[in-house]
């Protein structure tokens, strides 16, 4: 679905194309009516631009002979971020259209000089990018209203599909947007749990932005909340260990959305959720400090299966098939 500023850069590339075009073409490719190309081409005309009108049978709308609009002109540095960006937003698949990333990308090469398109065209099929792929995937029209409206200070209505599948209108101030591990949060105030809530972008069936509008907290850290959220989310069991170490070994170490650290005598408690403690006994086990397991017991028997193996495999006995 086109938007009326992409309606108008639409008409101006259509027309530096095409020698002219008719009302008619024009409403086909932009998906309006004819009133409306009509209503655009005087916009554009009210800027300075010189579209002549023909009317009749044969008649329609081009660009005055020998107007050009100016290219764009980036220097090496400038175009090498440019396409750099393309390839991490395909790569990354963050909320936009492949087919818009590549349409983009052709554009640009387009109006290169052929030496900087030769250099661009290497990068892109000898650049290996070795990042997480996206493991969701938001429309890009609701990243760009959620961002229009945290920039703008203006309420949003959700319609919110939790990970139960339960599915709610909620009123959101948002104050922030967040891309992070592969998944798009929006942290905020929501009203209908009166308290602070974080939303998965790829949960949000629709999203509107209201006329209503907020006032977001100067000190708020849209990614600190997110950590906390993630580090505090219910899991299958609940850890409570105390490491022995001090809170910038602790910090480095532990990520902040695995869980909280609280600084106590003798170290500092890491308390988090997880659902498989095979998993977390691994990293327990290469920390570079000791820890006293405090809940739960079963953590310790993980521990202890881990270090059989590790014994095993030390002393070149290999495990049982």
């Amino acid at each position: 679905m086109y938007q009326p500023t992409t309606r108008l850069l639409t008409i101006l590339e259509l027309l530096q194309l095409h020698p002219q075009l008719s009302g008619q073409e024009l409403a086909r490719r932009l998906e309006v009516d004819e009133r409306t190309v009509r209503r655009y081409v005087t916009m554009l005309q009210d800027m300075g631009l010189p579209i002549e009108a023909e009317r009749g049978r044969y008649g329609g709308y081009r660009l005055r002979p020998g107007f050009k609009l100016p290219p764009l002109m980036f220097n090496d540095r400038e175009a090498l971020a440019l396409a750099l960006g393309l390839l991490l937003a395909r790569r990354l698949g963050l909320g936009v259209d492949p087919v818009a990333v590549n349409g983009a990308a052709a554009k640009l090469e387009r109006v290169l000089p052929a030496p900087l398109r030769a250099q661009l065209q290497a990068l892109q099929s000898v650049l290996v990018l070795d990042l997480p792929l996206a493991r969701t995937d938001p429309t890009g029209e609701a990243i760009l209203t959620v961002s229009l409206a945290i920039e703008e200070g203006r309420q949003l209505r959700l319609q919110y599909q939790a990970w139960n599948d339960e599915a709610t209108t909620r009123l959101v101030d948002p104050y922030g947007l967040v891309y992070r591990a592969g998944f798009w949060y929006l942290p905020g105030y929501c009203h209908l749990r009166q308290g602070l809530r974080t939303f998965r972008l790829d949960r949000v069936l629709a999203a509107t932005c209201c006329q209503t509008t907020f006032t977001r907290p100067a000190d708020f850290d849209p990614l600190a909340h997110v950590n906390q959220a993630l580090a505090t989310t219910p899991g299958i069991w609940a850890i409570d260990v105390l490491l022995q170490t001090d809170a910038a070994g602790a910090r480095q170490q532990v990520p902040p959305a695995l869980g909280t650290l609280a600084e106590e005598a003798g170290g500092l408690a890491l308390r988090c959720y997880v659902q498989s403690l095979p998993w977390f006994a691994h990293f327990l086990a290469g920390l570079d400090c000791s820890f006293q397991v405090r809940q739960p017991a079963e953590l310790r028997q993980a521990l202890q299966k881990l270090a059989a193996r590790i014994a095993l495999l030390a002393a070149g006995e290999g495990e049982s098939p």
